[in-house]
């Protein structure tokens, strides 16, 4: 790179950029010019502006939106910002969404946005839900840093209004789905400036003072809940500590499917579908299984995968485990099913090691296989690298299927709010990176066709004259 700045024209643009790369002698300094300017990041207003518009932008990304709203898709999308109502003086609303077709609006939302730390405020949101009924405005939507399992469970108590559906989206749900759109997928954007759009919004969403964040920190109530039960003290359901751990819980259950959807460019799902729309029914079943069991449960489910992902935090062990389930060949017996199985681990292991090494090792100790037997409910499990030393104490047996568990001890750190959320996020995607990834269930082989002849000959039979 030359050391003086001449002229710019014939400069090699490595050259240029390494002057803007030596920050002890700047020759030039400049900022890259944005689609959307860094300006005012943490401004509420600005991102709803900004959100709003790449929705009326990006045929995908509106598509994918609306789709969760069950909104219509059809004709020209409209977006405004500060709405305010002359009957409703007093309300200023940060969005307004419009769709119309044969220039009448045949569909619309109203939006109230939330970031940094800011939670939506119950009463708020049921004087909107009044707007919207007032103004025949068939939903009311809101994006904030709160987590749910499902767009249409909703983070807080409120009270609901039967002619207006009621909508939340997290950030972090958004932002995953821009960063599936950008995938190589399906369903990735087809216009190449539309992808640029969308990386500018990231972009913008993603900048350090945005507000806009993921799940970071258990809610206090952990530690209290932790210490009680390993002092062997009675939880109540009433309990503030229990309600704040099981309400952490649920955010950070999908915040973990979040953080798999961006690794993967797929959406992962969480939770029990039987809650989907009831967020409370949910929140008391937890409640219960805390106070009864010490523990509590997730799914994720991802398409593709051997099988649903189950997380289990158990609090008397101070442990999580993470769960898959293989099917196994039918077609062998004991003996051969459990070769099969370590054969399926050995194959994780070599793969891993290929694109992260040491990954595999640092969870081998931890890898337990489950083997699931026919007409009982005692189960055998083992550390994978000895299955072949429980053959002796099942050959009598038959296997129905496997589950293979890691088991992670989390000691201090189960009850350190920060620490908690880490863990168990990386253990995540390890896990998934190191073994899910590559299990597979056995398939049936398919029937084979045999010959006329050969069933004869099997028969004994002898053919004369033909």
């Amino acid at each position: 790179m030359a050391k003086k700045l001449t002229s710019l024209m014939g400069l090699a643009k490595q050259d240029f950029d390494g002057f803007l790369m030596d920050k002890d002698n700047p020759v030039i300094t400049l900022r890259s010019a944005r689609l959307i300017p860094m300006s005012k990041p943490g401004d509420e207003m600005s991102l709803t502006s900004v959100f709003l518009s790449s929705l009326r932008l990006i045929k995908e990304f509106r598509r994918d939106v609306f789709s969760s709203l069950k909104m219509s898709k059809g004709g020209t999308t409209f977006v405004y910002t500060e709405v305010t109502f002359s009957e409703f003086p007093d309300s200023r609303i940060d969005g307004l969404i419009l769709v119309v077709q044969g220039g009448k609006i045949k569909d619309a939302a109203l939006l109230e946005m939330k970031n940094k730390s800011n939670d939506l405020e119950a009463g708020q949101i049921e004087r909107y839900l009044e707007i919207a009924k007032r103004f025949d405005i068939p939903r009311l939507v809101t994006v904030s840093n709160q987590f749910v399992s499902e767009p249409t469970q909703f983070p807080i108590p409120v009270k609901k209004n039967s002619k207006v559906d009621l909508y939340h989206f997290s950030w972090s749900y958004l932002l995953t789905l821009a960063h599936i759109l950008l995938f190589k997928n399906d369903n990735n954007i087809e216009d190449e400036d539309q992808v640029e759009i969308m990386r500018e919004v990231l972009l913008y969403f993603e900048h350090k003072v945005s507000g806009v964040c993921g799940f970071t920190q258990m809610k206090p109530g952990l530690k209290a809940v932790v210490d009680n039960i390993n002092a062997g003290a009675r939880l109540k359901s009433t309990d503030p500590a229990v309600i704040e751990t099981v309400e952490s819980w649920h955010q950070e259950e999908r915040d973990m499917a979040l953080i798999l959807s961006r690794k993967l460019g797929l959406l992962v799902k969480s939770g029990n579908p039987k809650f989907k729309n009831d967020i409370n029914s949910r929140r008391e079943s937890d409640i219960n299984s805390l106070l009864s069991d010490k523990k509590l449960s997730s799914t994720l489910r991802v398409n593709g995968a051997v099988s649903d992902i189950s997380i289990n935090a158990n609090f008397e062990k101070r442990n999580i485990e993470m769960i898959v389930q293989v099917s196994p060949p039918m077609d062998k017996q004991v003996k051969g099913q459990l070769g099969w199985i370590k054969r399926q681990i050995e194959r994780c292991r070599d793969k891993s090691d290929k694109v992260a090494p040491d990954l595999f090792g640092k969870m081998s100790d931890s890898l337990i296989v489950e083997i699931l037997l026919k007409r009982t409910s005692q189960h055998e499990r083992v550390s994978w690298s000895k299955l072949d030393e429980v053959y002796d104490e099942i050959k009598s047996k038959e296997i129905k299927g496997f589950r293979v568990i890691l088991i992670k001890d989390f000691g201090k750190n189960f009850s350190s709010r920060v620490k908690f959320v880490e863990t168990i996020e990386e253990m995540l995607v390890d896990y998934f990176k190191g073994v899910i990834q590559y299990l597979e269930n056995w398939d049936k082989p398919s029937p084979k066709v045999v010959e006329s002849g050969s069933l004869m000959e099997k028969a004994g039979m002898v053919l004369d004259g033909v």
